[in-house]
């Protein structure tokens, strides 16, 4: 007869602790709550950079802004995916977790707004990215309005709207698989 200590069960105070890092009070993972916690302040902080630049004309603090933005999520976004698919072995890993479990209806549910979220969150980083490289390459340093500029405000208009997206399908997403009905 093998003792119970030595007995793996699916939901043991070891695997609780592991999921209790996140610190918005689900039982998340800390990654998932730092990148829903930049998922609130990108949109405000574009906004502000959109206001340095329409309103303000200080392009070389919007470029700033723009590229320490950028790089912020890029890093955030990486080290989330190596928390979530390497660490924990997939989202339905940290879902499962919740305290009050999702029923086979709401977990199809959560998996399909995951869906709605990801065309946005796969987009994001290649319209960010295009906008980005191409004014480093063509508008002058330091910067100023030139033939580019037309392009580039279309380009950071999808952008803008793509991560506006992007935020509110993420934060949709986290609160129906996490914190609804918990």
């Amino acid at each position: 007869m093998v003792p119970r200590e030595q007995i793996s069960f699916p939901h043991t105070p070891k695997q609780d602790t592991q999921m209790e890092h996140g610190f918005l009070g689900y039982r998340s993972t800390f990654m998932l709550d730092f990148v829903v916690s930049a998922l609130l302040l990108i949109v405000p902080l574009l906004l502000f950079s959109l206001y340095t630049v329409k309103i303000k004309h200080n392009f070389a603090l919007h470029k700033k802004l723009q590229i320490l933005l950028g790089a912020v999520l890029l890093v955030a976004v990486a080290a989330f995916e190596v928390d979530v698919q390497i660490m924990h072995g997939g989202w339905q890993n940290i879902v499962k977790q919740r305290e009050v479990p999702l029923t086979p209806e709401q977990f199809d549910y959560v998996r399909n707004v995951l869906y709605v979220h990801l065309l946005f969150a796969v987009s994001t980083p290649f319209f960010w990215a295009t906008t980005l490289i191409l004014a480093v390459k063509r508008i002058p340093n330091p910067p100023v309005p030139c033939a580019h500029s037309s392009l580039h405000k279309k380009l950071g208009w999808i952008s803008t709207i793509d991560i506006t997206l992007t935020s509110l399908t993420g934060l949709y997403w986290y609160y129906v698989a996490l914190v609804a009905g918990g």
